[in-house]
């Protein structure tokens, strides 16, 4: 592909555009790392959703990115449109790039595939950079602010999302799956006190819950009985009762439920003194998510669902939240999960990062706890990390005593398996020079 550095009429007697705002160094610089080839991949045999990225440079080194949902979409999106901006170009011109697509994309609406195509481009670039630089992204990013990162295990299962057939899931509707050891959400509702228990002995403190999932399957989230409402609560219930105060319990409603069911819900999760209730209502609606929160008296965690900086702005500006909750696959990559953890610092809000979605985006967000303060937990989920990752990535994800140890090596601190990037896979693209 050849270099756009410079402005070239497509029509005879119509002068060139003249703008060269976010244009990339050219490469007679002496410190451009080139951009020759990014690959995406779909592991429609691990995890269908998920779409992986890399991207090469002329001297040898690989970035590693990421992203989740609408797979092909997000690949088409890299390959036929962004790709264009990219080969030829400078790998560290981080910010250029980004404010450069996000830019073109915000021209007919930047939320969804193209931002989350963004998304995976920037953990990439950012992984270049750091592995240029020899040191781990949260170095620069700024460096430490802590040395370890505390997590929490959301109680998945080991299907929530992973599929060997190639099948998809819906949004925010996984089933309870299967009894077994890593069978969380299952167990919550069969065997809380053991699932409790279990968790305790591997050192976490706090588990995220989605007990209503059900409920709204079977009859929608117009309203909720008290029946109904009993069955999702009593396991929290009792887990309360069998822990005390040992375990931290957040509670996901993945955004079932209207205004009048979500406040029954807050009041009969009042006993439980959950840490944060997270999605009981969508986030589409900001006037009503902050009479949520005023109404129920309950602390409110605004979540992955919201995902431009507007939105965060206008929630936290509006007073609507407690704690925001970020996805760096979904709101921009690195370069904006940073910002977005500062902007709620600056409300006294605390960020956390989400992760249900892909290895990579667990190691963004724990560059990002690692670097800024205002951030307090890194959401994980044992039944990925001890099933799916270690087919997706070259490292284990180390977990102690409700901790997660920082990344060590440069870059992201992790590598996508390379066999991924197989040709002869149907779902692999590649756009190169």
């Amino acid at each position: 592909m050849a270099s756009q550095q410079e402005p070239v009429s497509p029509m005879p007697g119509v002068p060139a555009m003249e703008g060269k705002m976010y244009l990339p160094p050219t490469p007679l610089d002496d410190d451009v790392l080139r951009i020759t080839k990014i690959e995406t991949v779909i592991p429609d045999d691990l995890f269908p959703g998920l779409m992986l990225l890399r991207i090469h440079t002329d001297a040898g080194i690989i970035g590693h990115g990421e992203s989740y949902y609408l797979a092909h979409g997000m690949a088409a999106i890299v390959h036929d449109w962004m790709a264009r901006r990219l080969i030829g170009h400078d790998a560290l011109a981080i910010e250029s790039h980004w404010r450069f697509l996000y830019e073109r994309c915000a021209n007919f609406g930047v939320r969804g595939a193209e931002l989350r195509a963004l998304s995976a481009i920037d953990l990439a670039l950012w992984d270049i950079l750091g592995q240029v630089c020899n040191k781990p992204i949260y170095r620069l990013l700024g460096g430490p602010v802590r040395d370890r990162v505390p997590v929490y295990n959301s109680c998945g299962n080991p299907a929530y999302g992973p599929n060997p057939h190639g099948n998809l899931g819906w949004p925010g509707y996984g089933s309870l799956g299967d009894p077994g050891p890593l069978g969380d959400s299952y167990n919550l509702f069969h065997h809380p006190l053991e699932l409790a228990d279990d968790l305790l002995s591997e050192g976490y403190t706090a588990i995220k819950t989605w007990p209503f999932d059900r409920i709204a399957h079977k009859h929608g989230g117009m309203q909720i009985s008290l029946d109904d409402l009993e069955e999702a609560v009593a396991p929290l219930r009792k887990i309360r009762e069998h822990v005390g105060n040992k375990l931290e319990i957040m509670v996901d409603g993945h955004g079932f439920f209207m205004l009048p069911a979500a406040l029954r819900i807050a009041e009969a999760l009042r006993e439980v003194q959950p840490l944060w209730l997270e999605d009981i209502l969508k986030t589409d609606n900001l006037h009503t998510l902050k009479d949520f929160r005023q109404q129920s008296r309950m602390p409110i965690s605004i979540s992955e669902m919201l995902l431009t900086r507007a939105d965060f702005a206008q929630v936290l500006a509006e007073q609507a939240a407690d704690f925001v909750m970020i996805d760096p696959t979904w709101v921009g990559g690195i370069s904006e999960t940073a910002r977005l953890a500062h902007l709620a610092q600056a409300y006294n809000v605390p960020a956390t990062m989400h992760d249900c979605t892909g290895p990579l985006t667990l190691f963004a967000g724990l560059h990002v706890n690692a670097a800024v303060p205002g951030c307090c937990f890194q959401e994980t989920v044992r039944a990925q990390i001890r099933t799916i990752y270690k087919f997706l990535i070259d490292r284990e994800v180390v977990i102690k005593n409700g901790f997660a140890e920082l990344p060590r090596d440069p870059g992201l601190g992790v590598r996508l398996n390379p066999e991924l990037f197989n040709g002869d896979r149907k779902t692999y693209r590649a756009t190169a020079e």
